[in-house]
């Protein structure tokens, strides 16, 4: 006994389902892969703006810092003390009192030389006048500015405190030896402006040890050190 052959109507469907499926199926792989391809353009322009980005820190930091070290390289300042002379001097011994009365005045010649391409601004300081590590005057020294690649010379008075003196008993030696050893110190602290971005602090400072002829009243050696630092 034959079997019935299936209406065409249930073929008909069957079709009409698999065709469907196949719709889906297509949509759902256009829409991956819609998604995957809108991650990565998200992805892309994040690396876009990332090398914009570092792009805009390279020209607006890095180049001017590769400019200032080289070009506008940071020079340390130079502080000279040029001479020293004595403009007044008395030493007396007093044999009772077992003292001696000075008054001394020194004149100092400086000179603050700005090696830099770009000015440099120091504060105000003071230059010192010592005996044997004791703090004995001292002269102001106004805070200025140097133009680039100048020389600022400065003349200065030194005055001897008296009273810083009175309990001085090696002074007593010194004089009936004839010498008195001094020293001048000036330390000079500042900045170096570059592109009026970076600022770097720097520091000049000379130290001299002279020696005064009690009978020439004159400096009669002088020797100094001289240091500077970024």
């Amino acid at each position: 006994m034959e079997k019935p052959l299936a209406s065409s109507s249930t073929m008909e469907e069957a079709a009409s389902s698999k065709q469907t499926s196949k719709t889906n199926a297509s949509m759902e792989t256009q829409s991956s892969n819609t998604t995957t391809s809108g991650r990565k353009g998200r992805k892309r322009n994040r690396k876009i703006c990332i090398c914009v980005t570092l792009l805009i820190i390279l020209t607006f930091f890095i180049i001017p810092l590769i400019v200032s070290l080289t070009l506008f390289k940071p020079k340390r300042p130079i502080t000279t003390v040029d001479s020293v002379t004595v403009e007044r001097f008395r030493a007396s011994i007093n044999a009772l009192a077992f003292k001696v009365d000075l008054n001394l005045t020194l004149h100092v010649d400086l000179s603050l030389k700005n090696p830099n391409r770009v000015g440099f601004s120091y504060g105000s300081s003071s230059v010192l006048l010592n005996y044997r590590g004791q703090l004995i005057g001292e002269a102001p020294l106004p805070a200025n500015r140097i133009a680039p690649q100048k020389t600022q010379f400065m003349n200065l008075t030194l005055t001897l405190m008296a009273d810083r003196l009175l309990s001085e008993s090696e002074l007593l030696s010194d004089v009936m030896a004839g010498v008195i050893p001094l020293n001048t110190f000036v330390k000079v602290s500042g900045k170096v402006s570059i592109l009026k971005i970076f600022k770097i602090k720097v520091q000049s400072s000379s130290s001299c040890d002279l020696t005064i002829s009690v009978s020439n009243r004159n400096v009669t050696s002088q020797k100094c050190k001289y240091s500077t630092k970024l």
